[in-house]
């Protein structure tokens, strides 16, 4: 079975909820960004790695916008899944940007990474990279796969959600919604693919956005059925 989730930052906890002591060997976890457990390199760090790659079920996560690039690009780049991935540890990986893999014969585009709504203030501290934008050949390189599909997958998994879902989740805010270019890449995406589910994270929510469209945050979410499988969280609709 096939499971996803949102954001984890580093949160070793959320990876031992008893939900997930029932995923079996062959299931996928899937991160939404923001995974943030490759971050100083320490030993603690690398205990943590080695342990959340030894579980029976598979791991993948994408990138979001807090993350340390540099010791992510340390990790070699491999096949997995029929697209491009970095092996972390174990069943542990990094999926790509752009790449469309097959997980229990279902088609999963990605795309990880983001612009920051606090870049100034990372800018100042030195924690923000150029690495967290998607860079305009990794865009280029997601809609050649998708053509060459027909713009045509099961699921699609990002860690930022399209223009017109932002706009819907901003609109109780008294500030202007902040467009970029990957959100209208993603606007893009939304209007021109046919798709099952659509599952983001960089929001921190977890709402049934439509029937397509999904935020996810601490909710673990069986991409098959839809069903939350950790209840206690219990999801929210728009």
């Amino acid at each position: 079975m096939l499971y996803v989730t949102g954001d984890t930052h580093g949160d070793f906890e959320r990876f031992f909820q008893p939900e997930l002591k029932k995923l079996k060997k062959g299931d996928t976890l899937f991160i939404c960004g923001d995974f943030g457990f490759i971050w100083d390199d320490s030993s603690m760090e690398k205990k943590m790695l080695k342990k959340l790659g030894s579980q029976k079920y598979n791991i993948c996560f994408i990138d979001g916008t807090h993350e340390n690039f540099e010791l992510l690009k340390k990790y070699k780049l491999g096949t997995y899944k029929g697209g491009i991935a970095r092996r972390i540890s174990g069943n542990l990986y990094h999926l790509q940007r752009g790449q469309i893999y097959t997980f229990e014969e279902k088609s999963i585009f990605v795309m990880g990474g983001g612009e920051s709504p606090d870049i100034d203030f990372r800018f100042d501290r030195d924690t923000w990279s150029v690495d967290e934008t998607p860079i305009r050949q990794e865009l280029l390189d997601g809609a050649k796969r998708l053509q060459e599909r027909n713009f045509k997958v099961d699921y699609i998994l990002t860690h930022e959600p399209p223009t017109k879902i932002r706009g819907l989740l901003q609109l109780r805010e008294t500030q202007a919604v902040h467009i970029t270019g990957l959100s209208n890449y993603l606007e893009e995406l939304s209007q021109s693919c046919e798709f099952e589910k659509w599952f983001f994270g960089s929001m921190h929510i977890d709402k049934f956005i439509s029937s397509t469209h999904t935020g996810v945050y601490q909710n673990i979410i069986n991409m098959q059925t839809g069903k939350v499988i950790n209840k206690d969280n219990g999801i929210k609709t728009v």
